[in-house]
């Protein structure tokens, strides 16, 4: 039986890294991660979405959203939710070919 390695088989069914189609892929894999991660964590706190909405300062509905799909997910609010869930926040940031000055 031949085994084909999982990046092998994204880079052929998605695209090389550096695509457009595949840094889209990557990116949304990312989101559905950190979704899973504010769920998992909510349920390890014993918090409904309803309970951590109240924490928050948003409703259900918008838990709900940040959980299953952040696209449209507002960044003060996902670091609200982390901050409710007692969670520690590092971020890390790439820029290409770009050199960054803080004054």
């Amino acid at each position: 039986m031949k085994t084909t390695s999982l990046d092998t088989l994204i880079d052929k069914h998605v695209g090389k890294l550096g695509t457009q189609k595949r840094d889209k892929f990557e990116n949304e894999l990312r989101l559905d991660i950190l979704g899973e991660t504010i769920k998992k964590a909510r349920k390890e706190r014993n918090l409904t979405q309803e309970q951590l909405g109240k924490l928050v300062g948003v409703k259900k509905a918008q838990i709900s959203k940040i959980e299953n799909n952040l696209n449209d997910a507002r960044f003060e609010t996902i670091l609200k939710v982390f901050r409710a869930l007692n969670a520690k926040i590092h971020f890390n940031v790439e820029l290409e070919n770009q050199t960054v000055e803080i004054a």
